[in-house]
């Protein structure tokens, strides 16, 4: 955590680590496992509500704890721009990290592969690699998924590929 903002810092210190080393395919510890995510995540849900600094909803979309779906959203001069947000659990959970997508994003930036699957290569991924399996979803989504929305989305609201709501309401609606 060398060289990092305070800030980061204390929201990471403050989200449970995990401690079962399971993954899809192990069933009891998967479940054991996904008790800890889920706890993990409620964690830093609440975090981020008490600061006011709400950004993602996302929940399991199947009964196995393998699909995840919801929204993430980031404020950029005063709008909020909303996006869904998916990803699977690789077979290789914790292991491999899961693969965050923005599918609405897809191909209007070259931070992305194809999917909509934000890059997390460089940065993150040695990052979840080195604290295998203590990191979970919620870590994925405090370092990986917001630092990538914070330095991605302003650029491509200001570029013009991404359009705030009442911005593409108000185009077709004067056509």
């Amino acid at each position: 955590m060398e060289g990092w903002d305070p800030n980061t810092k204390s929201t990471l210190t403050q989200i449970p680590l995990l401690s079962t080393k399971a993954g899809p395919r192990d069933g009891a510890a998967w479940t054991q496992r996904l008790k800890e995510e889920y706890k993990a995540l409620i964690a830093y849900t609440s975090m981020n509500k008490s600061r006011d600094n709400d950004w993602f909803r996302i929940s399991a979309a199947n009964p196995e704890g393998t699909r995840w779906t919801g929204k993430c959203w980031y404020v950029h001069n005063l709008l909020k721009n909303e996006f869904d947000l998916q990803f699977d659990i690789p077979v290789t959970y914790p292991a491999t990290a899961p693969e965050l997508e923005l599918p609405q994003l897809d191909g209007k930036t070259q931070k992305m592969y194809r999917g909509g699957k934000i890059c997390l290569t460089v940065h993150f991924k040695p990052l979840w690699a080195k604290n295998c399996p203590r990191f979970g979803i919620a870590h994925a989504l405090c370092l990986g998924l917001a630092p990538w929305l914070a330095a991605e989305i302003p650029i491509l609201v200001d570029s013009g590929m991404v359009k705030h709501k009442d911005d593409a309401a108000s185009s077709t609606e004067s056509q």
